[in-house]
């Protein structure tokens, strides 16, 4: 096997995995509020589960609403966006950073190969 189709397979599993971390960050971004413990839970709960319904509803490759061309390239900024957003106002700027450099660097080759 080519090098290059390691990679393919290996890239996609990563963006899989970069998606779940967008609500994990969401859901631990929720939990880290300086907020009464019910309000904790509503937004740590809450705030993935949003998230996860527009996934499904728009990002999903069998969503109800799929997004194309332009609109898909704004939805997933907001989308890995809000993951990185979200560890950052949680107080984790090292973490967002990282997020944010792993989600360009595993997009942009999905970009080019058509993933």
């Amino acid at each position: 096997m080519k090098p290059l189709e390691l990679l393919k397979p290996l890239n996609l599993l990563l963006i899989f995995l970069l998606e779940l971390a967008v609500l994990v960050a969401a859901g631990y971004w929720g939990f880290a509020r300086a907020a009464d413990l019910p309000v904790r839970i509503l937004l740590g709960i809450g705030a993935p589960v949003f998230l996860a319904v527009l996934w499904s509803l728009l990002g999903a490759p069998d969503a109800k609403y799929k997004t194309h061309g332009a609109v898909r390239v704004l939805f997933e900024l907001a989308w890995f966006g809000s993951g990185a957003a979200a560890l950052a106002v949680a107080g984790r700027a090292g973490a967002a950073l990282v997020f944010a450099a792993v989600a360009v660097v595993s997009k942009a080759p999905a970009v080019i190969w058509r993933q």
